[in-house]
């Protein structure tokens, strides 16, 4: 499989969304490879209430204006990080967030940081509660502070091919936990998947 080349990131937002589900985010921790396939996502546009860049550039949100193909992550409710690929054109301030992926390499890493009672780890049930939100994506995956900004074009964070979707099994429907926009029909996910963190 291929990396996802530059001008993957700089279409429109909401086509890189849709886009986005059933490729593959890779990262590599040391000589380790954590890997999932994208299932479901939302978008956020500079002109949605909901986004973090609506009222402008902060130094919370800056990463957000970047040209598309970096990944944005930002801490929330205290607690949890959450991810995002930023999108479109340079001095916009759009990304889409990462809600939910389906594991595939680096399961047992993924387990180990999401769980620290050792049962868990052993549930076939907790597999389908490992990355079914996006929280839960960032904490497998290890995605803190420190990974903010970096290029989805380097080798320790980046997105391959995968498989291309097609729009039947595509499913548009509202954003999860916002007020503003809320009505708004920019999450996205594929039909049937087990790993969704909700229809």
């Amino acid at each position: 499989m291929h990396k996802l080349p530059p001008s993957f990131y700089t279409r429109r937002t909401l086509t890189v969304a849709k886009d986005l589900l059933g490729k593959i985010f890779v990262r590599k921790i040391g000589k380790k490879i954590l890997s999932g396939k994208i299932v479901e996502v939302e978008a956020y546009l500079h002109n949605d209430p909901a986004c973090h860049a609506f009222r402008g550039m902060t130094e919370r949100n800056k990463v957000m204006f970047n040209e598309g193909g970096y990944l944005y992550v930002y801490f929330t409710y205290g607690v949890h990080y959450c991810a995002n690929i930023v999108t479109y054109k340079k001095g916009i301030g759009e990304a889409v967030l990462i809600r939910a992926v389906e594991p595939i390499e680096g399961i047992e890493v993924m387990k180990k940081s999401r769980y620290s009672d050792v049962s868990h780890r052993e549930d076939v049930r907790d597999l389908y509660n490992l990355t079914n939100g996006p929280a839960k994506f960032a904490q497998a995956f290890g995605l803190e502070r420190e990974q903010n900004g970096i290029s989805l074009l380097g080798d320790e964070i980046f997105l391959l091919q995968g498989e291309q979707i097609p729009p039947s099994k595509i499913i548009a429907t509202t954003r999860i936990g916002i007020t503003a926009g809320k009505e708004r029909k920019w999450r996205f996910y594929i039909r049937d998947n087990p790993w969704i963190s909700k229809r």
